[in-house]
């Protein structure tokens, strides 16, 4: 199956413009092109505080991360 031909594309366009109306169909597109365009200002975004967030480098590996003491598991008798 390939692609719909002029023909068949002439057909879903008749039967777009009977279900949603001529008037509905721009503002349908409106709305469509508002979400594409959030969509890619959110990905970049994104993509910008990726960048932004970039692994630190760690100068003492012998640092301990916790200042708690661990608990003891063992039971002396």
């Amino acid at each position: 199956m390939g692609m719909p031909g002029g023909q068949e594309l002439l057909i879903i366009l008749v039967i777009v413009v009977l279900l949603f109306g001529a008037k509905k169909i721009p503002e349908l597109a409106k709305g469509l092109g508002k979400g594409i365009k959030n969509f890619k200002e959110e990905m970049n975004d994104d993509s910008k505080e990726v960048a932004a967030d970039e692994p630190k480098k760690v100068e003492d590996s012998e640092e301990v991360a916790s200042t708690e003491t661990p608990k003891n598991t063992t039971t002396q008798a």
